[in-house]
């Protein structure tokens, strides 16, 4: 018999009624020849009345304790979908984290999965059960009980779909799929049949919340196929899996991160291991950065750009009060009124004149460009927060995201195109590591003969981006990363972006007949640099991988010249005379994490 884990999440299971549809939900997929887990998140508002009453007690109560409280909203949910089962004439189990066997490492409020013990749910299922697993929670070593934080429910579903060999993990919650953007925000968004691993991880972190992206992470290390449904409904909803809806589409989705900072460091000396002093100072009050540019210095000098959450903004200049003497900088710049739009999509690795297009949409748009951001799947401008939204509609509509695209796939032609035999072997080898959710680089790799060609003195004024990068493209000079930052001079920003080293000279020349029409300073280019990137899943959830590679480059004396990141790499630019020791160094350094 076939298996599915089907997750509600709080939504879903807000009331006896939504308890109710739950249950027939899965009473049905049982009687359509199913084995059945459900994984239940704790009803509705649960959860913020628990934290209301821990802080009416205490203003820091501990956080063994404060796990040991919320875990019991799930213990709720648990009993009464298992109740509302047994009254429809089926049978049932509610378990626990602990009685489920998920195991946990000790940090409490964010523990990660070590492992699980799959032999209970096997017996209860082989008896006929429906077993209702709650989410969010296990036990370490010591038989303290454990959250895993935001998206736990999600995670949990995940890995028991993983460690169970299921044919699908069902995420059954208030939406009924994935869409091109936020529906709530443009009513012309569209719902996809299927979406990727990659593309889903990168909109997760943008703030698309159908998942949180451990949970995608999960999946793609131990292809497990997600389904994205309505809880209200028997509607096919969205499948996230390895492959793309559409192999021409350049983009798949376009996503809004409203309450944005943005964060400069100006002066910053030029040389080794000033990314680390800052990142880690950072890091050591557990703000989370988003966009990093780090542009190409002038007169031994360079400025750092970085966005993080609006409520962060505090927190992080205190950090950089603590160590702007030592850094030797000039000073700190900040501006709270930004917002992040990015679009997203795996055909933009293969296709030129992307970043151009979104310029382009944006310019006629009337919206302004304050920072630039490129990976491979993913492009991200920072923009006014009160021109955030036509900003969205505006990328939105030059992508067509309205329209199914021509040569898009459902799932099953998917399926029935790729037919091939599941590596099982493999995935259970990788599934008895004790650490299920351990970090796992895919590579650490280089890419050489590359040049850099970087415009001081940009305008920061509205469509210069969109020129820049349309020359750029009608000269047929493909282009890789793009960071657009400020310079601290007049208001102005610089942008830098990599070429192919046969491309130096065709680039610097299409590059000064933009800097005198735009009345930039100046235009400088150099060849001779490397493309260092490191490459894996769990990058954004595993913080520590940023602060690792700086900390690999500083201590070896290699000065970083470009930075930037996305959720699925961290790349850097540095000189190609250094590039073979600091690949080196990084693949010793993650040697345990290298799959």
């Amino acid at each position: 018999m076939s298996l599915i884990v089907q997750k509600f999440g709080g939504t879903s299971v807000a009331d006896t009624e939504k308890i109710r549809a739950a249950a027939r939900k899965a009473i049905r997929a049982q009687k359509a020849g199913h084995r059945v887990v459900m994984v239940v998140s704790a009803m509705g508002k649960n959860t913020d009345t628990l934290l209301d009453l821990a802080s009416q007690i205490s203003d820091e109560p501990p956080a063994r304790e404060m796990d040991m409280l919320l875990s019991t909203g799930e213990q709720v949910s648990v009993a009464l979908v298992a109740m509302a089962i047994h009254s429809m004439g089926s049978q049932a189990v509610s378990l626990t984290g602990g009685q489920i066997g998920l195991k946990t490492d000790n940090s409490f409020s964010k523990a990660r999965i070590q492992s699980i013990d799959t032999g209970r749910i096997e017996r209860l299922l082989d008896a006929g059960n429906i077993v209702v697993a709650a989410g969010f929670q296990g036990i370490d070593d010591d038989l303290n009980i454990t959250t895993l934080g935001r998206g736990g429910s999600d995670t949990t579903a995940v890995a028991l779909a993983a460690v169970l060999g299921a044919d699908a993990c069902e995420i059954n919650t208030d939406v009924d799929g994935v869409y091109t953007t936020d529906p709530r925000l443009l009513a012309e968004a569209r719902r996809v049949d299927v979406i990727s691993y990659d593309e889903m991880l990168e909109l997760a972190s943008l703030g698309a919340g159908v998942m949180h992206s451990r949970s995608i992470e999960f999946a793609k290390k131990f292809e497990v196929p997600i389904h994205v449904r309505s809880s209200f409904s028997d509607q096919d909803g969205t499948m996230i899996v390895a492959q793309p809806e559409s192999e021409t589409a350049p983009v798949s989705g376009a996503a809004l991160t409203r309450d944005e900072a943005r964060v400069t460091v100006l002066g910053v000396p030029d040389v080794p291991g000033m990314s680390q002093k800052i990142f880690s100072a950072i890091a050591a009050q557990k703000v989370a950065v988003d966009m990093v540019v780090q542009n190409v210095g002038t007169s031994g000098k360079a400025d750092v750009s970085f966005t993080v959450a609006g409520g962060e903004l505090k927190k992080t200049l205190t950090a950089l009060e603590g160590i702007l003497d030592s850094l030797g900088a000039d000073g700190v710049t900040h501006d709270d009124q930004v917002s992040k739009v990015s679009v997203v999509g795996l055909g933009m690795a293969h296709q030129k004149a992307v970043a151009a297009s979104m310029f382009r949409a944006l310019a006629e748009a009337d919206v302004n460009i304050h920072m630039i951001t490129t990976s491979e799947i993913k492009i991200s401008c920072l923009v006014p927060r009160d021109q955030a939204n036509q900003a969205l509609r505006a990328v939105h509509e030059a992508f067509s995201l309205d329209q199914r695209p021509s040569d898009a796939k459902t799932w099953n032609e998917i399926k029935a195109s790729n037919a091939k035999e599941a590596d099982v072997a493999d995935v259970v080898a990788r599934l008895q590591n004790d650490a299920l959710e351990a970090l796992t680089l895919t590579d650490i790799s280089i890419v050489p003969a590359q040049a850099r060609v970087t415009l001081d003195g940009v305008p920061d004024q509205v469509g210069v981006a969109a020129d820049m990068f349309e020359q750029i493209g009608e000269a047929g000079i493909f282009v890789d990363m793009i960071v657009q930052g400020y310079d601290g001079e007049d208001g102005s920003t610089s942008v830098s972006f990599t070429v192919e080293q046969a491309d130096l000279d065709s680039a610097e020349k299409v590059a000064r007949e933009i800097c005198g029409k735009h009345s930039m300073r100046d235009v400088r280019g150099a060849s001779g640099i490397t493309k260092l990137s490191v490459s894996g899943i769990g990058l954004r959830s595993h913080t520590q991988v940023g602060t690792v590679l700086f900390e690999q480059l500083a201590n070896a004396g290699i000065n970083v010249e470009m930075i930037a990141t996305s959720e699925l790499q961290v790349n850097v630019v540095i000189q190609s005379d250094q590039a073979g020791d600091a690949a080196a160094r990084l693949k010793q350094a993650f040697s345990e994490a290298l799959n």
